[in-house]
C-alpha cells in the first residue's frame, strides 16, 4: 500500500440510516488507520518514524483499540502521539475520526481543522470535516467543506454524495441532483447514492409541477399529470376522467389518447380503448405502443389476423415489446398456425418476466402441441403448467397466512392504557 491509497469508495456510510448511529462505522475506522499505521512506520518522510519505537508502538495501539471498538483507548493513545509529534497530520485526522464516532462532533471539528492547516489537500479531511458539521447542523459549514473535497478528489463518489445530501438539508434539490448525479456515474448502483439521488429527482420533479400548477391550473399538461398519479394509484376511473379533460384542451397531443386507451383497458371498457388507440394512430401514426396495444386488444377479440398485422408492425418499429412473444403465439393460434404459435410460447416461457404469463405460455403452449399431434411435448408443457400454478397457489397461500397471523397479532395486542384523570 502506498501513502494516500485510503479507498475511500468503500467509505459508503447511509447519513440520515437512524439504525446506523450517528457517526462513522468502526470498520471505516479501522480500515482507514490501518492505512495510517503503513504510511507512518514506513513512509514518513518528515517525523523519521522508524527511529520513534514508543509513538510508533502508541500509534499501533491506538489502531488496535480502534479496530476493537475501543474508542476512548483509541481516542488517548493518538491524543499521546500528538502530544509528541503535535504537526502530525494524520495524526490529528484520525483522532478526529475517532471523536466523530464517539459523537464529540465538536471536537472531532477541531481535530479536522488541525490535519487540514497542517496538510490542506489531505484526502479525506474536507470530507469528514463536512460531515461533522452536518452533525451540528451547520449546513452551509459542511457544503463548504464537502466542496473543497470534491475539487481535490472529483472522483470521489462518496465526496459527491455528502455533497447532494447537505444540498437536500438545505432544501437546494437541483444543486442535490447535480451532485448525486455525479455520484451514480462514479459509482453506480450504490443503494445509498440511489436513495438520495432518487429523493432529489423526486423533490425537482414535485417542484416543476407545482410551478406548473401555479403557472396555468387549467392546463392540459396538469390534467395529465393528475391522470398519470391516478393510473399509478390505479384508480383508473378517475385518471380517465382526467384523461378526457386533457384531451378537451389538447385533442390533437400525441400520447393522451394512447394512455387514455391504456386506462380503458384496464377499466375493462374495451370498445372505448380501441377508439382511442385508433385515434392516437391517426393523430400519431409512429406510436408503437398504441399499435401494439391495439393488436393485443384484436387478439383477445379474437381477431388473429388483425392481431398479428398490428403486433409484427409495431416490433418492426420497436422489438422486444413486452409479452409480444406470448401475444403473437395468440394470434398463430388464431389463425391456425400451429407451429409458429409454438415457436413464439417457447420464447415467451424462456424470456417473459411476469409470472402469470409464463404459466399461461405454457398452458397454450400445451395445447398446440396436441394440436401437432406432438404428445409428449404436450404432456411435459402441461406438466409445467400445473407446476407454475401449484407455485402460485402456494405462495398465494403463504401470503394469506401472513396476512391472517398479522391481522392475529394486531387483535390480540394489548389495548394502550388510559391515563389517570
Amino acid at each position: 500500500m502506498v501513502l494516500g491509497d485510503h479507498r475511500w469508495n468503500r467509505l459508503a456510510i447511509h447519513p440520515l440510516d437512524k439504525h446506523r448511529g450517528n457517526g462513522l462505522p468502526a470498520w471505516c475506522l479501522a480500515w482507514h488507520c490501518g492505512a495510517m499505521l503503513i504510511a507512518l512506520i514506513l513512509v514518513d518522510p518528515v517525523h523519521s518514524w522508524a527511529q520513534l519505537p514508543e509513538p510508533a508502538a502508541t500509534f499501533a495501539h491506538a489502531t488496535q483499540a480502534m479496530q476493537e471498538g475501543h474508542l476512548d483507548e483509541a481516542d488517548a493513545g493518538f491524543a499521546a502521539v500528538l502530544k509528541q509529534s503535535p504537526a502530525f497530520a494524520e495524526a490529528h485526522f484520525n483522532l478526529g475520526l475517532v471523536r466523530q464516532e464517539q459523537g464529540r462532533y465538536e471536537d472531532a471539528i477541531a481535530s479536522f481543522h488541525k490535519a487540514l492547516a497542517l496538510k490542506p489537500h489531505l484526502r479525506g479531511a474536507s470530507l469528514f470535516l463536512g460531515i461533522s458539521e452536518f452533525r451540528v447542523n451547520r449546513l452551509e459549514a459542511a457544503s463548504a467543506a464537502i466542496k473543497k473535497e470534491t475539487i481535490s478528489h472529483p472522483r470521489d463518489a462518496n465526496a459527491w454524495m455528502w455533497l447532494g445530501v447537505v444540498h437536500l438539508a438545505l432544501d437546494h434539490p437541483e444543486q442535490a441532483v447535480e451532485a448525486l448525479d455525479k455520484a451514480d456515474k462514479l459509482k453506480p448502483g450504490d443503494p445509498d447514492i440511489l436513495y438520495h439521488r432518487g429523493r432529489a429527482h423526486l423533490l425537482v420533479s414535485k417542484d416543476s409541477y407545482a410551478e406548473m400548477f401555479k403557472i396555468d391550473p387549467e392546463s392540459w399538461r396538469v390534467h395529465r399529470v393528475l391522470a398519470q398519479a391516478n393510473a399509478e394509484a390505479e384508480r383508473h376511473v378517475e385518471a380517465i376522467t382526467e384523461y378526457e379533460a386533457a384531451i378537451r384542451l389538447a385533442p390533437t397531443q400525441p400520447g393522451l389518447h394512447e394512455e387514455l386507451g391504456t386506462e380503458y383497458r384496464n377499466a375493462n371498457k374495451i370498445h372505448e380503448a380501441e377508439q382511442a388507440f385508433e385515434r392516437e394512430l391517426e393523430i400519431d401514426p409512429n406510436n408503437v405502443l398504441a399499435r401494439y396495444k391495439l393488436g393485443a386488444l384484436a387478439v383477445e377479440q379474437g381477431d388473429g389476423a388483425k392481431g398479428k398485422d398490428l403486433i409484427e408492425g409495431a416490433l418492426r418499429l420497436k422489438p422486444g415489446l413486452v409479452h409480444s412473444d406470448y401475444n403473437l403465439g395468440r394470434a398463430e393460434m388464431l389463425l391456425g398456425n400451429d407451429a409458429a404459435a409454438a415457436e413464439d410460447f417457447l420464447r415467451a416461457v424462456k424470456s417473459d418476466s411476469d409470472l402469470e404469463v409464463v404459466e399461461q405460455a405454457w398452458y397454450q403452449l400445451g395445447t398446440v402441441y396436441r394440436r401437432l399431434h406432438r404428445v409428449d411435448d404436450a404432456r411435459n408443457a402441461m406438466q409445467m403448467f400445473q407446476k407454475r400454478k401449484d407455485q402460485e397457489a402456494e405462495r398465494s397461500q403463504m401470503r394469506l397466512k401472513k396476512y391472517q397471523a398479522q391481522q392475529s397479532s394486531d387483535a390480540q395486542s394489548p389495548a394502550p392504557a388510559e391515563e389517570p384523570k
